[in-house]
């Protein structure tokens, strides 16, 4: 969540570029600021009786030993009401507190600068693309495909789960572990340090990486342990460093994971959903480092030109989008969507969003780091991305590359697959 301090000193640039998110902060700025001068009003208050009554309580002994009980004893009565106004300030410091932190996660992080304005997806920018466009007479989507080759069966997933959790079976299950495979290989080579975290978080965690409080309803929550099942990686490997103070030297830190990834996806319906499109569970390799502020967009410009370098190994046409206002998210200050061409159903599909967080998710995690022979620590930048998600990829390549004798897999997986064509 941004800080209390540059808020109150930016107040008219963070409803401005707020704005940018189409989100009108005027009202919610004005009583923050309201509610942090009445913490700082209230808390003065507390010092004050707290200086007097410390002060009462050094003389009251003296008082005695000097034989003026009367004064003594008018010290004692002062120090019970002093404790008493304490104790109540305390509770209204509470209470303001409480409609502080109340007010300051509903406001979405800052856009960068370069952020587009913009409603939704139709007004992303489009970088750059690469990358050779399938040429298919009479293309086959996937959904059609993984019927006739067998390799993954939603109507079983449907009567274990429900609908949006397939079952991949034989080579569809060979070559989802061997992109795992792959995405997990190429992120060694880039230096990220793999890590296999836990698939439930609890609610200190959601909140960390600002899933919590989840206003849309999209995560899926196991009430009897409080406990929430992951939406992505990001959040048990972000939350690795909360409430830590790291040294300057140990920045930047990256970290990979695979994991299963859940998402309730509610209000999703469609054409555009169908089939591997949008899945309640999904496998995913999540990249995510931990930088200096002053380093941090350039750690950025790195990760994009990873996620890159995958889709092009895998013989996919790619575009990156640099979002728009109206379709980043709530944390995020900047990101970058991959697209890939899906040439059955003749459309873009994303498969990667690349984000820099800022120090938002860091003042809410209390991530910093110290520099050496400094005394006070500083908000440490957080980042991460898709490297890669796996369902949409998975349709991409069997649309892409199917074949009068099946589907080819591309080059980069055969080593991993074992079989170089599904038939």
């Amino acid at each position: 969540m941004l800080t209390l301090k540059f808020i109150q000193e930016n107040k008219d640039e963070v409803i401005q570029r707020l704005k940018i998110k189409n989100f009108d902060a005027a009202g919610i700025v004005d009583e923050i600021i309201n509610l942090d001068n009445q913490r700082k009003a209230t808390q003065v208050e507390v010092e004050t009786f707290q200086a007097e009554m410390n002060g009462l309580s050094k003389k009251i002994g003296e008082l005695f030993k000097s034989g003026k009980a009367a004064e003594a004893n008018e010290a004692k009565a002062r120090t019970g009401e002093l404790k008493e106004n304490i104790k109540g300030l305390d509770a209204k410091l509470s209470e303001i507190t409480s409609q502080l932190d109340e007010q300051l996660v509903q406001l979405p992080n800052l856009p960068n600068e370069i952020v587009p304005p913009g409603k939704g997806e139709d007004d992303n920018v489009v970088v750059k693309s690469g990358g050779e466009m399938p040429v298919l007479n009479n293309a086959v989507p996937h959904w059609d495909l993984i019927k006739k080759y067998d390799i993954i069966d939603f109507e079983l997933g449907t009567k274990i789960t429900g609908a949006g959790f397939p079952v991949y079976k034989g080579k569809g299950a060979r070559l989802q572990r061997a992109l795992i495979n792959f995405f997990l290989d190429e992120a060694d080579k880039a230096g990220y340090e793999e890590v296999l975290p836990p698939l439930l978080v609890n609610e200190d965690s959601g909140f960390g990486t600002g899933q919590l409080p989840d206003k849309e309803g999209q995560m899926y929550h196991a009430t009897a342990d409080n406990l929430y099942l992951i939406p992505t990686a990001e959040v048990p490997v972000t939350n690795l460093y909360r409430d830590v103070i790291l040294k300057g030297s140990e920045l930047p830190i990256r970290n990979c994971a695979y994991s299963a990834c859940f998402r309730r996806e509610a209000g999703s319906w469609g054409a555009h959903v169908r089939g591997l499109n949008r899945l309640h569970q999904f496998d995913k390799v999540e990249i995510v480092q931990v930088a200096h502020p002053t380093k941090s967009y350039e750690i950025l410009d790195a990760m994009v030109a990873h996620v890159q370098t995958i889709v092009e190994k895998l013989e996919l046409p790619w575009r990156l989008l640099r979002l728009c206002g109206g379709d980043i998210s709530f944390t995020s200050a900047l990101t970058y969507d991959y697209e890939v061409y899906s040439a059955a159903q003749e459309r873009w599909l994303e498969v990667s969003s690349v984000s820099n967080f800022e120090n938002y998710q860091a003042n809410r995690l209390k991530l910093r780091f110290k520099e050496e022979g400094e005394k006070k620590a500083q908000l440490a930048h957080t980042l991460n991305g898709s490297a890669l998600a796996l369902p949409r990829i998975m349709a991409a390549i069997l649309e892409n590359n199917q074949c009068a004798e099946g589907i080819r897999i591309p080059k980069v997986l055969v080593p991993y697959t074992g079989f170089d064509i599904i038939n």
